[in-house]
């Protein structure tokens, strides 16, 4: 049965006037008569949003609210047991800023495999060639890898040394693959790869074309006209 809002009459589910007095009944009547929520009432129930859908909201409604809660936000505790507060931010922007922020945190924690120190050792120099005559004198070229190619950068060849001695080689004596520095089991070694104007250790011999010879820090390396001194970093 559908009551009419004027005259309280009962009328027969269905009815699109009252049966009384001719009002139109209501369609929150017709909607409980089939059974359907209305839709007031469904907008009117909370509804819990998670995650970025929670953030996205915070963002819409920024235009209504000063101040919101970010679903990613840190809590706080009043030091009166295990209940947490969440931390209020200022605006919809600082709180989309927060929930990045903490996935963001969250995802390097992961990577690092839950510690904080990680490994960045990959990345530390454990030699390192000097310049030790010439204008350049003093600069220094660190070595990071276990094998490290000494030469002259060729975009157009796709040649781009570990140790790049353009600009330090003004009269084009080193080759552009020149020699390359090995370490195996924490021993280093030094190869000629077939340059024009040799390599040569503590000023000896030329050395032949992949004839690989021990290196020891301290030594003297002589790369074209370009003097070198060779150090062990660890």
């Amino acid at each position: 049965m559908i009551t009419c809002e004027r005259c309280q009459t009962e009328n027969v589910d269905g009815a699109q006037y009252c049966d009384e007095c001719g009002l139109p009944l209501s369609a929150a009547g017709s909607a409980r008569a089939e059974g359907r929520t209305p839709i007031l009432q469904m907008l009117s129930k909370p509804v819990t949003l998670v995650g970025d859908a929670a953030a996205a909201a915070a963002a819409a409604s920024a235009a209504t609210s000063s101040e919101v809660i970010s679903p990613d936000a840190p809590t706080k505790h009043d030091g009166g047991g295990d209940t947490a507060t969440p931390v209020v931010i200022s605006d919809a922007a600082s709180a989309l800023r927060a929930s990045a922020a903490s996935r963001t945190a969250s995802a390097a924690t992961s990577s690092r495999g839950g510690t904080s120190g990680g490994n960045s050792s990959a990345h530390v120099a454990h030699a390192a060639l000097v310049i030790n005559r010439g204008r350049s004198a003093g600069k220094e070229f660190p070595v990071h890898e276990d094998e490290a190619y000494i030469g002259r950068w060729d975009a157009d060849s796709g040649i781009f040394p570990d140790v790049d001695l353009d600009s330090d080689d003004p009269e084009a004596k080193v080759s552009r693959r020149h020699a390359r520095i090995t370490r195996r089991g924490g021993q280093y070694y030094i190869e000629d790869l077939g340059s024009t104007n040799g390599t040569f250790i503590n000023r000896g011999r030329r050395l032949l074309p992949g004839d690989r010879q021990p290196l020891n820090d301290g030594d003297e390396i002589i790369i074209g006209k370009t003097f070198l001194r060779f150090h062990v970093m660890q």
